[in-house]
Parts: structure tokens; sequence; C-alpha cells
């Protein structure tokens, strides 16, 4: 078997079919201004129960666009946005497209240093910097950094509050609900307020600018596993190719949905998910904190979506929440998981109370737009699968020593190679090399299983196998073993160094109880019984040597279980 065979493509639903490029040669403004024509007062997106048409989304990002044009950004200037998910958000991200100019996420749970570092490495072509950002950020935190970002040229604030009505922003900031601080200047940038002189001031026409498919759109940081975080350039073209494939995959029609995401937009999984709910003319629910499980649960009542599109972590908490068994889901068509593996068991679990066949699970990264495999829309899903390779891309499965593909059914890095693959990390030509090789295949870092029908089930990332006496455990396969336990509500499994045998690893378990587990308090009778289990249901190198017993595993800021704090 080659896979260049393309075995997958048996196991697509029948109308799937590799898609004319020209379908997505275009710029991501150009693709949007269908809906905008033909949707102006279709809503758009509801904030904190405040509706938005489109008209208005429109005409907003179109002043955006129109005040980086007048400020001297061009194409190639960035503009970083340091929000949660929030109106200005989405007027930000497309004013800044519309513009020509380039957008990168910036998540206000990064630390100073780390905020300091993005904004210096995104002017390090010797391209103007701005930053949309909170009142709250700025005050707190950019005034101490400013001065050491010299390309830092504009600087943009806006309140949490900034689009809910007055007598709201008064009382939530009486109460301390939403935050605040004082906007001030600063020496060297142009500062202002998005609403007193953006929305207030700026023309609603859409600028004339000449954008290019192959411009770059986004340089969104990854995760920096070894090293600091790294910009991965996607163009124009790259997002409109992958959010084209994803709603051919799964049959989506301009105008007939309702989305609901938890996704941060500063997150590619977010990015994709609003930019495709806006090139669809779709309606979407924006959740600003998405660990309220009450709030999402009153806005799924409210708008019965039809989309939902989360991390695994979420639907975790949302099952937890005994109201959202109460929901009706009826309407609910796909509830689409990413971004981190989703334990077949508690996929079981999720299906149970909003349907069969409604939960399809997709992989990506950054650095591919983000999509490369899902679950069929209406074919086999096999839970805990990432499903089957998309269209209009080739997929292969490598052993990450030697470089050579290796056999169906067996481990191996995966690489892909479409439209949707980054142009490179911005200014790091070495990394780009390490990660792209000369045929064009990116290198993702994950290890998977390619099974018989074409689908694919990761097992761990190179990063992440634990190497116990020459034999490689799998922490993705055995984290899906163990969280059968009745007990056992999330875990996440590292190697420790084994101090009887340096150079190997020992299997240490960290587990966050299940809510409804009736724990009596013996933590060594639970722990012997854990052991027990996986005695019994794992190999014996895959046994963990040591447990620990958490309230609650760190997350990262898309609700990833964060292994590098569990390690250090």
């Amino acid at each position: 078997m080659s896979y260049k065979d393309k075995i997958w493509t048996k196991s697509w639903d029948s109308y799937v079919k590799d898609l004319d490029p020209k379908e997505f040669d275009m710029t991501y403004p150009q693709a949007i201004r269908r809906t905008m024509e033909e949707f102006p007062e279709k809503m758009a997106f509801d904030y904190l129960g405040i509706p938005f048409t489109y008209k208005e989304l429109d005409e907003a990002s179109n002043q955006f666009a129109n005040m980086l044009i007048e400020n001297g950004f061009k194409t190639g200037d960035v503009v970083g946005i340091n929000l949660p998910n929030m109106p200005e958000y989405l007027m930000g991200i497309i004013g800044t497209l519309k513009a020509g100019c380039i957008v990168s996420g910036v998540s206000p749970l990064l630390s100073d240093i780390q905020m300091q570092y993005q904004l210096n490495d995104l002017g390090t072509g010797g391209n103007k910097v701005a930053l949309l950002t909170l009142d709250a950020i700025f005050a707190g935190r950019l005034t101490k950094i400013a001065s050491k970002i010299p390309q830092l040229k504009l600087a943009i604030a806006t309140s949490v509050g900034g689009y809910l009505p007055k007598i709201k922003q008064v009382l939530g900031k009486l109460i301390g609900k939403i935050p605040k601080g004082k906007v001030t200047p600063l020496e060297g940038v142009t500062v202002m307020d998005f609403h007193k002189d953006i929305i207030a001031t700026y023309s609603k026409e859409l600028p004339k600018i000449d954008i290019k498919p192959d411009d770059l759109a986004f340089i969104q940081y990854t995760g920096g596993t070894t090293g600091p975080p790294k910009g991965a350039m996607l163009t124009h073209k790259n997002i409109v190719s992958d959010i084209v494939i994803f709603q051919k995959w799964l049959n989506w029609e301009a105008g007939k949905g309702v989305a609901l995401s938890g996704f941060p937009f500063f997150h590619i999984a977010g990015t994709f998910t609003t930019l495709n709910v806006i090139f669809l003319g779709w309606s979407q629910v924006l959740i600003p904190n998405p660990r309220d499980s009450d709030h999402i649960i009153k806005e799924m009542a409210k708008y019965e979506p039809s989309v939902l599109a989360n991390v695994p972590s979420l639907y975790q908490i949302l099952m937890k929440n005994p109201k959202f068994k109460e929901l009706d889901h009826s309407k609910l068509k796909y509830a689409v998981s990413a971004a981190a593996p989703f334990p077949a068991e508690s996929q079981r679990e999720f299906e149970a109370i909003v349907g069969k066949g409604k939960l399809i699970e997709a992989y990506g990264m950054t650095e591919t737009s983000p999509l490369t495999a899902s679950n069929p829309s209406v074919g086999v899903k096999k839970l805990g699968s990432i499903g089957l390779p998309l269209n209009n891309e080739e997929f292969k499965l490598v052993d990450p020593n030697t470089g050579k593909d290796v056999p169906l059914g067996e481990a191996g890095e995966i690489c892909v190679k479409g439209p949707q693959v980054m142009k490179g990390y911005f200014n790091k030509p070495e990394e780009t090399k390490k990660a792209i090789d000369s045929d064009g295949f990116m290198h993702t870092g994950d290890v998977g299983v390619m099974d018989e029908e074409g689908y694919v089930k990761i097992v761990d990332r190179t990063k992440d196998m634990i190497i116990v006496g020459g034999f490689k455990v799998f922490s993705a396969k055995l984290e899906d073993t163990l969280v059968k336990h009745p007990a056992i509500g999330m875990v996440a499994t590292i190697g420790v160094d084994n101090p009887d045998r340096p150079g190997s690893e020992i299997v240490k378990a960290i587990i966050q109880l299940d809510a409804d587990y009736n724990y009596d308090g013996n933590e060594e009778a639970l722990k012997k019984d854990i052991t027990a289990f996986a005695k019994e249901n794992c190999s014996p190198y895959e046994v963990p040597k040591l447990l620990e017993i958490t309230e609650e595993l760190p997350l990262t800021a898309v609700g990833k279980v964060d292994k590098k704090s569990l390690r250090k």
C-alpha cells in the first residue's frame, strides 16, 4: 500500500470530491462580500443579549480598516488583537484584513514578557505593529512594556462592556463584573478609543485596497513546545481553502445555520470557526467566558444552535452540568470537536445526551489553517478517531527517525501537503525547513495510526511519547483506556525519569476525579484500584508507576490539558 493511493477516499461521503483550486483562489474580504450583500439585516452574532446584523459588522469593520489606512498602515503591517470573544474582535479581524494588513491573535492570558516577545517578534521585519486590547490590559500591562516595543505605533483600547447598554456598563463596573482601566498617553504611540475615536469618526465605506490571495492574512503563534513560540504565516488562500474544503466536507449551506463556539478567537480554532460562520452568512453566539457553562446553556436554550465547536474539555464541563442534559438538542446537527484528543468513553456519554452520530471529531494545527482530517458528515464516524484526510490534500504517516512511510496499522508521524499548509514560520527559515520538507509535506509532530479504511487515530505527540525500558508508550492511547475507570473524569499521563534506570522513564498519571464518583476520601485504596484496573487493561510497561489525584488539571487558554506545566 502506498499513501499516494489515497485509500481513505473510499470512505468519504458520496458527495465529497477534490475541488477545483479556483474555488479558493481569493482573499478573505472577497470571500465574504456575498454574505455582506445578501444578508445585511440578518443577525451576524449575539453578544451578551445584544444582536448585531451583518450590515453593522460590515460597516464597523470598514471603519476599522479606514482608520488603519489613514494612520499609515500598509500591506505587511500587523495588528495584534488582544481580546476575549467580543464584537470588537470580529470588527478588528475583518477590518485588518480589509486594510490589507496581517492579523495576529494575542492571548489575554499571556504574561507581560510573553506579550512583549510576540509584539517585538511581529515587528522584526521593520513593519509597523498595532494592538487592539482591553482598557484593563492597557492600564495594567501595556503601559509597563510599551517602551520596550519600538515598532508599536498604534494602540486601540476598548472595554468588555463597550457595546452593552449604558446601564449595564455602569452596574457592571460598580459590582466588578466588567474589568476597567484608565487609558493614558504612550510615548511614540498613537492611542485611540475604539468607540469614541473609530466608530464615531471614520468612514463606513469599503476601502479600495489591492490584496492578493497569496498575501499574508495571519501570523498565528504556536505554543512553543520547545523554545519560544513561533509565528505561523498563513495566507488568504491558506485560510479560504481550508474554510471551503471543510464547508464542502460537511455539506454546509449558506445562510442556514446558527453556531456556538467556546474556542477563543485568538486561537486558530476560534479564528477558523468564526471566519467560516461569517463566510457562510450564519448567525453565531459569542462566548466571552467558555468556563461559564451556565451562560453557554442559557444561550443554547435561547438560540438552539445547529452547530457547536469546542475543545473536548469544554464538552466535558458541559456534560457535568445537569442543565445541559435537560436541553432540547433536536436542532443540533453537529458538535465539532478539535484541538485535543476526546476520549472515546466521554464521546459515547456526550452522544447519549445530544444524539448519536452528531459528534464530529476533527484534527488540525495552527500551521495547517488548521484542519486536515475529520470524521465524515453522513458516513461512519469512528469514535476516538480523527477521521479521514480531507479532500485536496496529500497525507502520509512516516517513521520519525527514518522518514520512510510506515505500513497501515503502525504508528507514524502525520505529514500533510495541501493548499492549507502555512507559508512558513515568521523570520525563522531554519525552523521552517525542519517543519516542511523538500517535498512540501508539513511534519506535524503528531503520531497516528491509519486503519484499512483510511481512518486515523492519534496516539501521541512525538514529544510526548514515553519510553519505558525501550518500549514506546503512547500517552493518548493510554489515557483513553484509563478514563474508562469510573473514578476518573480526566487524566494526563507524562514520563518522569526512572531513578533505577537512567535514560529510561516511568509513567505518571495525574487524575481529576469524575464529579459523579462517590469518593470516600481513601486515596490509597483508590490508587490501588486504579492500578489494578490498569494492569488488567494495559500492557505491563504502560501501567502508571506513579499516581497523583488532583482537584483540577491545568488547562491551556484553549482548553487542552497543559502537559508542559505538569512536567515542570
